[in-house]
């Protein structure tokens, strides 16, 4: 079946995906928009996988302040480009996550991190398994690897601090 233009388009749109990759993924499910995202989310998925080895030396530090100003996050985003680390999907990518700090107030960002001789941590307190506050059918893990399936980099969180007035 053939695809059109604006399919193609609004399927960009929506995934940030490819010209050729959103019309590959229009044509295997017969032009669904909703199949296609699903075979889209699979393969960025994989890639994202794929990428997990591969050195993140550039990036930004993050900062978010709440509102009335008693609450605030500071943290350490890393990826392989600096070309990378200046786009806005990177830099809402951050600000997401920083926000995700102040208000859940997570203590490590995964398992991995977790220091030797710490036992008894709940998924909660981990901020890679923790659910998103922004969309609760996906966890923190999910938002990094859809950004790395997008962007086409590893992507990784090195650290974060959070402040609160009188904690």
């Amino acid at each position: 079946m053939p695809v059109s233009a604006a399919q193609v388009k609004e399927l960009r749109d929506k995934t940030g995906a490819g010209i050729m990759d959103s019309k590959r993924a229009l044509e295997e499910a017969d032009g669904d928009l909703k199949k296609a995202e699903v075979l889209l989310n699979k393969k960025g998925l994989a890639s994202a996988a794929k990428k997990a080895g591969r050195e993140t030396s550039e990036g930004l530090v993050v900062s978010y302040i709440h509102t009335g100003g008693r609450v605030g996050s500071l943290l350490e985003l890393n990826c392989e480009t600096d070309f990378v680390a200046r786009t806005d999907e990177f830099g809402a990518l951050g600000r997401n996550l920083a926000m995700q700090i102040a208000a859940m107030s997570p203590l490590y960002v995964g398992r991995d991190s977790i220091p030797e001789g710490v036992e008894d941590v709940k998924d909660e307190e981990l901020l890679l398994e923790q659910e998103y506050i922004r969309d609760s059918s996906m966890k923190i893990a999910d938002l990094v690897k859809d950004a790395i399936g997008k962007l086409g980099e590893n992507i990784r969180i090195r650290r974060f601090s959070r402040f609160e007035l009188g904690g």
